[in-house]
């Protein structure tokens, strides 16, 4: 698989040189992990007597069973008990806010709406196109893999460009590998894909991922996707298994194909605006929570991800592990046909490939 993705990553430089020449390295805004690991073993700034009263609105799409619910509740008790009160959280889940998008809208557009929110990375790619680096099909062998990725230099380099859009990412929780579900059948391979009409978020790289392996992709806000398949409005979805569990999909879909088409790093985000308006000790404190709160985030995600299959087979839902190598060629075109939107990060990406 990493010999292809290779290959491919080769074809797609070569295709972005041609398309722009070269670009200027920038400057990550976000440390490297390295210093992101020191910086949360600090001790935290004591809150300051003269500190501003904050009030953090945080909000996500999925319900209060989903990991990050509960490391949101973590983070909560941590800032609050850290900073004397003077940052209060109030947590808005299950899209009580609007949907994933709703939200991304809601904090560029410095709206007042919500404060923090926990997505997709890739669903930034609509504000800041290199985003989508960590979407790309196929990308990553494992949760080490991926979360090494999501909190190394490059991914840093695409988030350089949100400061500009209010938005600056904390800490990058997880989500998982996203798996389709459908109604009709087990997917063994792209074939079997070609004209289902499958809901996706409004993420550019997922659809079209989706759209290669022959899918009708049609986005929609999580809030009504139960609805939506319950009624069979869409024939399927695709999400990380604990996603899939958590939010009780299984009750309108029944079969479960895994293939970890997509790894799904979450972004902590939280506007710029009010990030401004705390003081020093305040900004320490909650960057510091946002990151212990990730780490819970993580461990979850990969305890649920290797304990619920068993129980998504025993709620009925069938389940098949399909040969991932067609569905990884069928994919490539996304990487190639977008190669000038990554640029200089492509050989990047590259490089930290062949050191795996």
């Amino acid at each position: 698989m990493k010999k292809v993705l290779a290959m491919i990553l080769a074809a797609a430089m070569v295709l972005a040189l041609a398309a722009c020449g070269g670009s200027s390295t920038s400057t990550p805004t976000t440390a490297p992990a390295a210093t992101q690991a020191a910086a949360a073993d600090a001790p935290a700034a004591a809150p300051a007597a003269d500190d501003p009263q904050i009030t953090l609105k945080l909000s996500f799409s999925t319900n209060e069973q989903d990991p990050r619910a509960l490391a949101s509740v973590q983070f909560k008790e941590e800032v609050e008990s850290k900073t004397n009160g003077s940052v209060t959280v109030e947590i808005y889940p299950s899209g009580q806010l609007g949907g994933d998008a709703d939200l991304i809208n809601s904090i560029a557009l410095d709206s007042g709406t919500v404060d923090v929110i926990i997505t997709d990375a890739s669903n930034f790619a609509t504000y800041e196109p290199k985003m989508g680096i960590s979407a790309l099909p196929f990308l990553f062998s494992g949760f080490d893999d991926a979360w090494e990725f999501m909190d190394g230099e490059i991914e840093a380099a695409a988030e350089e460009g949100l400061l500009a859009q209010n938005m600056r990412v904390l800490a990058h929780y997880d989500n998982g590998f996203r798996c389709v579900t459908n109604s009709k059948g087990p997917v063994e391979t792209p074939a079997d894909m070609v004209g289902m009409l499958i809901r996706t978020p409004e993420n550019p790289v997922i659809m079209a991922t989706m759209s290669a392996m022959g899918a009708n992709p049609q986005p929609l806000a999580f809030s009504e996707l139960y609805q939506a398949l319950q009624q069979k409005t869409y024939d399927a979805q695709e999400n990380p298994i604990p996603v899939i569990y958590n939010n009780n999909l299984y009750e309108v879909q029944s079969y479960l194909s895994v293939t970890n088409h997509i790894y799904s790093g979450m972004c902590f985000t939280i506007a710029e605006s009010t990030w401004n308006k705390m003081s020093a000790s305040q900004q320490e404190i909650v960057a510091a929570a946002a990151k212990a709160s990730a780490d819970y985030d993580r461990q979850l995600n990969r305890q649920q991800t290797d304990d619920l299959v068993s129980k998504l087979e025993e709620a009925g839902m069938k389940i098949n592990y399909p040969d991932l190598a067609p569905f990884a060629e069928a994919t490539a075109s996304v990487l190639t046909d977008n190669a000038d939107t990554y640029g200089e990060l492509l050989t990047q990406l590259q490089a930290w490939l062949a050191s795996k």
